[in-house]
């Protein structure tokens, strides 16, 4: 049987499609989901049923991820309401999309904290969206793979835990690979309307959790660390 030959992602949806056609996207087109897609399905522990609970919220989750990092106009992004939106991370004071865009986006919203700037491992405020995109795609160059683990309640406020891995296959912020793996665990509450729109995002992590795997590596010089962050090439997340 002929298929269409529209290009699909398994895990995502609002990424390709006559839908997308005039959407905004950071980097000039969509992302390609391939490799992290590959590391996904190799390093999963749960393969969930399909058209069940878990595996609807975390093609959600992982669409979500896709128009946060990737779509730069608010209107664009078709899993959220953006009018109504909100985002929040381990109980602060719940951001706008606009106000977390100032936050730095991507990477940035989620690395937030109140540590001392000389104690900041990895410093957000110091980073721009593109900075930290290329700092943790250079060091996970197949992406950076989320499975969710398991499903505490379903719409409209959707509870679950979550597993983000990667393997630390490139540099990070003057560490060199180890090569190991480098594993975030976390639990987030989604709260969506009527149409199964995301208004509410909460998540609880410990950024710890990932910075130390990154940063277990042996020191770098300047040259050498600077030459290396330099990659062109912006894979996925989730």
């Amino acid at each position: 049987m002929a298929t269409s030959g529209v290009r699909e992602d398994k895990y995502r949806t609002f990424l390709y499609g006559e839908g997308e056609k005039n959407t905004k996207w950071r980097y000039g087109s969509p992302p390609n989901y391939d490799d992290v897609n590959k590391l996904f399905e190799e390093g999963r522990t749960k393969v969930w049923p399909s058209g069940s609970l878990e595996e609807k919220v975390q093609n959600l989750v992982k669409t979500w991820e896709m128009e946060m990092f990737h779509k730069t106009c608010f209107d664009d992004h078709k899993s959220v309401d953006p009018k109504n939106y909100t985002f929040s991370l381990n109980g602060r004071k719940p951001v706008t999309l606009e106000e977390k865009r100032k936050l730095g986006g991507g990477y940035n919203t989620f690395l937030q904290t109140t540590l001392p700037e000389k104690f900041r491992a990895y410093n957000p405020a110091e980073e721009t969206v593109d900075s930290a995109q290329v700092a943790f795609t250079t060091a996970f160059p197949r992406g950076f793979a989320l499975e969710v683990l398991q499903v505490y309640s379903g719409p409209p406020v959707i509870v679950y835990k979550f597993r983000h891995w990667g393997y630390m296959e490139g540099p990070f912020k003057g560490h060199a690979a180890t090569g190991e793996i480098v594993e975030l665990y976390g639990m987030s509450i989604f709260e969506v309307d009527e149409h199964m729109k995301v208004v509410k995002v909460e998540f609880f992590i410990d950024r710890g959790e990932l910075l130390g795997g990154l940063m277990k590596g042996a020191t770098l010089d300047g040259s050498t660390a600077e030459a290396a962050s330099t990659c062109p090439f912006l894979r996925g997340t989730g």
